[in-house]
């Protein structure tokens, strides 16, 4: 990264993918042609999981070739009177596999519905049970993180702190 005061380190990158819900995953595409598609996430263990449809241009992609990358977007602040935007970012790179077994898949798929509906037990099991035959789960094994965020953020965390820093008189 050339703004190296603006990277993040990979512990906050990490809570970041915690954090987020959603971001757009890339593959390579037909003709050589990226494509991005949104979709929500769970980051889990190192990886990010997501579910997917059985068949689609996603998948022909995975198949083909399984280098991915995935970026999600924490903050998106628009300043205009400083014509600038506070943004922080993280980039996943890796590699996809799309699992197809049932229990697996199960399990991987119990991740996200903890994730986006926590506690609802009952309900979930059902619903999980409902989706297994109808869908597959991609499961993003991360080679490479890299996060950043604007220099106006990097500023005011640098101020807030020196401020909590204690001065010792000598005097």
């Amino acid at each position: 990264m050339r703004r190296k005061r603006q990277a993040l380190p990979a512990e906050t990158c990490r809570e970041i993918l915690t954090r987020t819900t959603s971001g757009t995953l890339a593959v390579l595409g037909d003709g050589g042609y990226p494509y991005a598609v949104p979709l929500n996430h769970v980051y889990h263990d190192g990886a990010l999981y997501f579910h997917s449809a059985k068949a689609g241009h996603k998948l022909d992609a995975i198949r083909k070739d399984d280098k991915v990358s995935f970026c999600v977007v924490e903050q998106d602040l628009v300043v205009p009177e400083e014509y600038t935007t506070y943004y922080r970012s993280v980039v996943a790179f890796g590699r996809a596999r799309i699992v197809e077994e049932r229990e697996e898949k199960r399990r991987l798929l119990e991740y996200l519905a903890e994730r986006f509906c926590p506690g609802e037990t009952e309900r979930r099991a059902a619903e999980v049970a409902n989706g297994l035959d109808r869908l597959v789960m991609i499961v993003m094994t991360i080679e490479h993180l890299t996060g950043k965020e604007a220099i106006e953020l990097v500023r005011q965390r640098e101020q807030s702190d020196a401020a909590e820093t204690p001065t010792v008189s000598l005097s």
